[in-house]
């Protein structure tokens, strides 16, 4: 019999096209959330020429970045049932049209649907699908690479932020906002530079194979008028989407999801009331606008350089608690501002905060990595930023409403630092309670047979021992009698 060569899945290459795939993830985080930064430039000419006031014109900048974080399944959705390529695209061309509409609105309703709405809708297709390619083709320098990917962020800030002002004097805001919108079509060629990578992850076991197999045979036996038609279809769509979305009953990623919700909160409301906290104890505008661009270019710096620091080989397996530590220090940052009441103590401040802040950003798409594995890290991140919507669109107002209630940035600020670090104690707590888990299970399993040993997939703890197959050269693991995994 002839022999049928097979290709075998690749394992991350960590460099190669993967640095065009960090290029292109750079562009793509330039082009959707320094865009979005940007939007606020815009404030003034738009409460101006529609003559409203901050609550209603400051909807438009809360409207986008929400639709964006709340539609990050959407894209993770598209990106693994057409490809990462395909939704790049899309939302390019859908973010454009948002843009371009937008500049030809007569009113601030016509802004949150084209502005908000639609260009919101394309910046979700194109971000996390983005992140997640980059996860795939790296694995030893993952830190490094989601750093530098992740830095367009506030690259892209520190650059567009002077050049959005000059395009308005010069062009008002219509003029400006229809700029953005060709410049927002370098989207589609970030699209096309995200070849797509089979890893051994994504290679489905024999038993998974027979099942789809299984089920394709049978819906093509099914008449197309036959009632079965649309039973197998649905039971074929469920079946892919649970297994797509299978980490959801992961305890870790269950744990991290709530962390997250309470991170999201902490963070949002610094970039919108920095300044004006500033201007409050008396720094002049020009110094308070300057601690913003020293928190951006900070930020940046936090985002390679931690990056860089946590691949390092006494850092790798300790990336879980970096992460905690980041968001932490934020957390304590923000109980201290109430108490720095000047440039020089400000300063210090937005260097500290910054730092960490691209610290912690740059670890949430590797400690996902970490839990779901690559095969589910696109829809993993699309959850992920999909529970930064809520938080996003209610921590400002809510701040806002302690800062007229109470007379001062006191309480806002302090909210925000305990929910930080509520984010890293639970993480931190749930870590440690696994620790101790797996310690009690390792000393039953020794009690019970010296050469069993212990390993862990996951969130889930499994006793094993290891048989080297002859034939095929792959492990073969047999489980601790009476033990059921959760």
């Amino acid at each position: 019999m002839a022999k049928v060569n097979r290709a075998r899945p690749a394992s991350p290459p960590d460099g190669g096209w993967g640095w065009m795939i960090v290029a292109g993830c750079f562009l793509v985080t330039i082009c959707t959330r320094a865009v979005t930064r940007c939007i606020s430039i815009f404030f003034v000419e738009f409460q101006t020429y529609f003559a409203q006031d901050y609550a209603q014109t400051a909807w438009i900048h809360s409207i986008i970045d929400c639709v964006t974080m709340l539609c990050a399944p959407l894209g993770s959705v598209v990106s693994n049932h057409l490809s990462c390529q395909v939704g790049i695209m899309l939302g390019g061309l859908l973010a454009s049209t948002g843009l371009i509409l937008g500049s030809f609105a007569t009113s601030l309703k016509h802004l949150y649907l084209t502005l908000g709405v639609l260009t919101g809708l394309g910046f979700a297709l194109c971000y996390s699908p983005a992140i997640a390619m980059v996860g795939k083709y790296f694995s030893k320098r993952k830190a490094l690479a989601y750093g530098i990917a992740m830095s367009g962020s506030g690259i892209g800030t520190f650059i567009l932020a002077p050049v959005v002002q000059l395009l308005i004097e010069q062009f008002s805001w219509r003029g400006a906002l229809l700029i953005l919108g060709g410049f927002v079509l370098n989207l589609c060629v970030c699209g096309a530079l995200m070849r797509p990578i089979i890893l051994k992850e994504d290679r489905m076991t024999p038993e998974q194979k027979h099942a789809c197999t299984t089920q394709r045979e049978d819906f093509e036996r099914a008449s197309p008028y036959s009632p079965l038609t649309k039973n197998w279809t649905q039971t074929y769509i469920c079946c892919s989407l649970q297994q797509e979305y299978s980490f959801l009953l992961m305890s870790d990623f269950v744990v991290l999801a709530i962390s997250v919700l309470f991170m999201a909160y902490g963070c949002s409301p610094l970039f919108v009331y920095l300044v004006p906290y500033a201007l409050s104890v008396g720094v002049s505008h020009q110094q308070a606008a300057f601690l913003m661009s020293i928190l951006g270019v900070i930020d940046i710096i936090g985002n390679i350089t931690f990056g860089w620091l946590t691949d390092r080989r006494c850092l790798k397996n300790y990336r879980y608690v970096c992460y905690l530590f980041a968001v932490g220090l934020d957390g304590l940052c923000y109980l201290c501002l109430p108490m720095l009441q000047s440039l020089p103590l400000l300063v210090p401040f937005s260097c500290t905060f910054g730092y960490f802040d691209g610290a912690y950003v740059t670890l949430i798409p590797v400690v996902t990595a970490e839990m779901v594995g690559t095969s589910s890290l696109s829809s993993a991140l699309g959850v992920v930023y999909f529970l930064h919507a809520v938080p996003y669109l209610v921590s400002p107002p809510i701040a806002g409403w302690l800062v007229d209630t109470t007379g001062s940035y006191t309480a806002a600020f302090l909210l925000c630092g305990f929910s930080m670090i509520f984010s890293s104690v639970l993480l931190g707590f749930a870590r440690l309670v696994k620790r101790m888990k797996t310690t009690q299970l390792q000393f039953l399993a020794k009690e019970s047979d010296p050469k069993l040993q212990l390993w862990t997939n996951g969130s889930v703890a499994y006793s094993v021992t290891r048989e080297l197959d002859q034939k095929d050269g792959e492990s073969m693991a047999t489980a601790v009698p009476g033990y059921h995994p959760t």
